[in-house]
């Protein structure tokens, strides 16, 4: 009897026997980071295998550091539990008048919660849905209900200087199609031209085109380009792009996606372009405001599911949809009857769902949930705590599968190519200035499953790739 009881130990014995966290970074990395002038004292390095009692590797693993995008995996895994994977956010249309024959005498009211995927297509949708109600023209003002959200207003252009770019866009209520107008650039040899043309076509933007058509080769196109931005003299000409700078026949087409207008110039360019499309009138112009009481609920539209929205945001690390999910975190399911949202009411529900799952963080910083902060913080050893609590998690497929899948999707679709880790790693990268991250699951070549959490917090942190991929192929080896 005594004999077959060992056999049970066995596995744990060898676990702990070989799980001893080792500090000592394998040679090729410590390789790669001296090549890269990245001292190890800027790094944070932490490796566990799937089941295993200790880590692998924990190197600089406590401390907190700047993760960027990876912070992406916090609030997404939050989301899917404290919300579920198929909660949806509304976005409501009420009547703020008597409908008499198809006409709204009165005002048309949209109210948001927050939808972070009520992009174009979801957004004629709405609309389409609207008219199909039976009204055809409103003769009122379009207002718009931003009262779900009770946060600071900012600068967008306050985080990198660059105010106009999709990522800084600053959370809304309603926030349709992140505001992005998008530059497209056609080359026209037989014009010796480029055509641009802007998408979707809003009144409010001029063009002027000095680019140049050359026949050189494509290379990096964008920093060839300067795109100069004025404000336009008149309300409803706000803008005027300026485009100089060369461009070769070689690239073909291509976009360029900038955030111009206000939101509720946005709102109302689109609005009425798309209900003039079905036949629709609208006479008044756009306001803010509240629904009154009284008005009449004329439709709603639902977003995607949040198994959906995660997945858009931690494949193609979406800034904007990870600050609007980190938002409904404080509201939770009830989002219509909970308002409004605040930034401390979702820090307050990240932390009491940690302590509810017995994880404590003290160097936890958070700021808006989609790592793009200068002073969000989390260490190495608590990110991949996190993921193992992830990997036991019922969300865990839906979770894992929202993740870039190594030389196959997402910010991973040209790393790890003609690697043996190839399709075996999902992982989430992160990258700021003087930061890179990489975060996720390894498949090693004896399917073992294994979490790696690799940070760099450096101004020579761009440099930091190479360590980070000697890392993941030394795990994906070892015996």
């Amino acid at each position: 009897m005594a004999h077959f009881a060992i056999y049970p130990l066995l596995p744990v014995l060898l676990m702990l026997s070989t799980a001893a966290a080792a500090h000592e970074l394998p040679a090729a990395v410590k390789r790669q980071l001296l090549q890269s002038a990245i001292p190890e004292t800027a790094i944070g390095v932490y490796v566990h295998q799937v089941g295993a009692l200790r880590p692998l590797l924990a190197v600089n693993a406590d401390t907190g550091m700047n993760p960027a995008s990876a912070m992406k995996l916090l609030t997404t895994y939050a989301g899917l539990e404290l919300l579920g994977p198929a909660f949806t956010w509304p976005t409501e249309i009420y009547a703020g008048g008597k409908v008499i024959d198809g006409t709204l005498q009165g005002d048309l009211i949209i109210k948001g919660y927050g939808d972070p995927q009520l992009n174009l297509e979801n957004f004629w949708l709405l609309i389409r849905r609207l008219h199909q109600t039976g009204l055809t023209e409103i003769q009122g003002d379009l207002v718009l209900d931003n009262s779900h959200y009770a946060i600071p207003g900012g600068d967008p252009g306050v985080f990198d200087g660059q105010p106009y770019r999709t990522y800084n866009v600053l959370p809304e209520a309603i926030l349709v199609n992140y505001r992005a107008s998008t530059v497209l650039l056609f080359p026209q040899p037989e014009k010796n031209a480029v055509r641009v043309v802007i998408d979707p076509l809003p009144g409010a933007i001029q063009i002027r085109n000095l680019l140049q058509l050359t026949s050189g080769e494509c290379g990096d196109w964008r920093n060839r380009l300067t795109i100069d931005t004025v404000t336009g003299e008149t309300p409803r000409n706000q803008f005027i792009l300026t485009l100089k700078g060369d461009y070769s026949r070689r690239c073909g087409t291509q976009s360029h996606t900038l955030s111009l207008q206000a939101g509720s110039d946005y709102i109302y360019d689109l609005f009425k372009h798309f209900w003039e499309q079905q036949g629709g009138k609208l006479t008044g112009n756009v306001a803010a405001g509240k629904v009154p009481q009284h008005s009449t609920l004329l439709t709603t539209h639902h977003s995607p599911t949040l198994t959906e929205i995660v997945r858009g945001i931690n494949k193609f690390s979406n800034n904007i949809a990870a600050r609007q999910l980190y938002l409904a975190l404080g509201t939770g399911n009830a989002i219509t009857d909970s308002a409004p949202a605040t930034l401390i009411k979702s820090e307050i529900a990240i932390r009491q769902w940690l302590a509810d799952k017995q994880l404590d963080f003290p160097e936890l910083v958070l700021e808006n949930g989609s790592g793009l902060s200068r002073t969000e913080r989390i260490s190495a050893r608590h990110m991949g705590k996190l993921l193992l609590t992830a990997f036991d998690s019922p969300v865990m497929p839906e979770f894992m599968s929202s993740l870039p899948i190594a030389a196959i999707d997402g910010t991973l679709t040209h790393r790890f190519t003609s690697t043996p880790v190839k399709g075996s790693a999902h992982m989430k990268t992160g990258a700021l200035n003087d930061v890179r991250a990489l975060a996720g699951y390894l498949l090693d070549q004896k399917g073992r499953r294994t979490i790696v959490v690799f940070f760099a917090n450096h101004e020579l942190a761009a440099q930091s790739r190479a360590a980070m991929d000697a890392l993941v192929a030394w795990i994906h080896q070892r015996p």
